[in-house]
């Protein structure tokens, strides 16, 4: 499976969970006969306030597999970019500015708190040569692709 279709993949599983697990919840509530006294729309706030999903743009070049995201108001030292078992892993917190009060907002669009982001990498990714930049607010990271050699001739002994 190409690195862009499992990436692919992975978000939709992500959403599919989220889904998943407000739907068991709330079967789990309806056999224990329990009534939520919270609105459905609480209840995933309560789930999704732990940590937010950061946004990003996954894409390939000949060289390099690249993954943006928009970080803005983030120093690099606030970002925490890490791999495990094959898995790069973005995580980070914005802090507000102000506190404005929930009745003060028109609108509130924006996400604010911890936030963390997992992309499967690829097999063909030198995973020692990451680099990671922030420029404008957007978080860059290049994974080297293993260029791998067409043709490789193999040279037999002769052994006695």
């Amino acid at each position: 499976m190409s690195f862009l279709k499992k990436s692919k993949r992975n978000i939709e599983l992500e959403e599919e969970t989220g889904e998943k697990l407000k739907e068991n919840k709330k079967r789990k509530n309806e056999r224990k006969g329990e009534v939520s006294l919270q609105k459905p729309d609480e209840e995933i706030n309560d789930w999704l306030e732990t940590e937010g999903q950061l946004a990003v743009d996954v894409y390939q070049t000949k060289s390099f597999f690249i993954i943006q995201a928009p970080v803005a108001g983030i120093k690099p030292e606030d970002l925490d970019i890490s791999i495990e078992d094959g898995i790069l892993v973005i995580k980070g917190k914005r802090e507000k500015i102000e506190e404005v009060q929930e009745k003060d907002y028109f609108y509130q669009e924006c996400y604010w708190g911890a936030f963390s982001r997992k992309v499967s990498l690829p097999e063909d990714v030198d995973s020692s040569k990451i680099k990671a930049s922030l420029k404008k607010g957007i978080l860059v990271i290049k994974l080297p692709r293993i260029i791998k050699k067409g043709k490789k001739k193999i040279i037999i002994e002769e052994e006695e």
